[in-house]
């Protein structure tokens, strides 16, 4: 990435001289929900950022890297109630030592987590004070992430990049409710905590993958839990102890939205919604998430998702007594539009 951009390098270190004369309160709000995820039960109010920019792209398909880290800065400083981009980077900087972005690529160019978002964080994140050989972006396999664009690095002093097959997986299987998987050791061992980047797109057998599943990918055997469309398995997989506390934000890419014929990507049904949503409360995201999917489907003439039997159910049964993961309930959730 360049120095010539709209929000470059150089305006981050106005932003960074800035900071220095802020109070370390500057953030307003100590946004510490998600529920387990956060450490506690559901809070009573979730909240939910969603920043759009109708000329985030550089050409027909392309992402102008400027304009993703202004979206990614303006989601940020928003949601944590940030006086600059900062002092939210800062926040995020501070969720541990070092920190995995867990990235969604198994569909391949057009329908995974765009490589410019995950460098955006990364840049953000070494700006904040984190090295970049304390970040790894991972995902499933190394084979999946190469045919999403990016480049496998295992060591060195930019940030590392690799498929779970590299660390492998823990020897330990971890089980909750109706799950028993062995998690990857990239989660386990390596990271502190995780940035969850998902994809905000349709699911021919759960309804929709977003944040909650998108930890299919730190199991070993996920395809054993698309049953009954993913209900409980998507949630007591996330319960699974390394992903419930490790997992800490969640800036979900919906640059492109596949909103029928997911998780490939189809370009018929591929839309250029343009945005982020972000939020620590997973439960929360995909619930906004669903909503999104679900309007354009219907302006599209396409049946909901209940309609075709593929209602993602596990998104309340993440909410409920025994998750405790989040808020489903819409009436609970701020959805706020930068």
């Amino acid at each position: 990435m360049d120095a010539g951009r709209r929000v470059s390098r150089r305006s981050f270190s106005r932003w960074s001289l800035a900071g220095l004369l802020l109070p370390a309160g500057a953030c307003r709000a100590a946004v510490e929900q998600g529920g387990a995820a956060a450490g506690a039960g559901p809070r009573d109010r979730s909240k939910v950022v969603i920043a759009r920019d109708e000329k985030v792209r550089s050409g027909r398909s392309r992402l102008d890297e400027a304009r993703v880290l202004d979206v990614l800065d303006r989601s940020l400083q928003a949601y944590y109630d940030c006086d600059s981009p900062l002092e939210a980077w800062r926040r995020v900087a501070g969720l541990g030592k070092v920190i995995g972005l867990k990235v969604n690529c198994l569909a391949g160019r057009g329908a995974s987590t765009h490589r410019e978002l995950a460098e955006a964080v990364c840049e953000r994140l070494q700006q904040a004070g984190v090295p970049a050989k304390n970040i790894v972006i991972w995902d499933r396999l190394s084979s999946d992430l190469e045919s999403a664009g990016f480049r496998i690095r295992e060591r060195g002093e930019k940030p590392r990049c690799i498929g779970n097959e590299i660390d492998g997986y823990d020897s330990e299987l971890l089980a909750y409710g109706r799950v028993g998987s062995l998690v990857c050791r990239t989660l386990t061992r390596r990271c502190d905590a995780v940035i969850n980047l998902p994809v905000l797109k349709d699911h021919s057998i759960a309804g929709v993958t977003i944040a909650l599943k998108n930890f299919f990918g730190a199991i070993h055997n996920p395809n054993k839990y698309h049953l009954n469309v993913g209900d409980p398995y998507v949630a007591d997989v996330y319960m699974l102890e390394p992903i419930r506390t490790k997992a800490k934000l969640h800036i979900c890419d919906a640059f492109n939205v596949q909103y029928e014929g997911g998780p490939s990507y189809l370009p018929q049904w591929s839309w250029p919604y343009n945005g982020l949503l972000v939020s620590a409360d997973p439960v929360a995201l995909d619930t906004i998430g669903r909503r999104i999917i679900e309007e354009k489907r219907a302006a599209e003439g396409f049946p909901s998702l209940k309609e075709q039997k593929r209602e993602p159910t596990y998104i309340a049964t993440a909410a409920d007594e025994k998750h405790r993961l989040g808020i489903a309930d819409p009436g609970r959730i701020d959805v706020v539009e930068v």
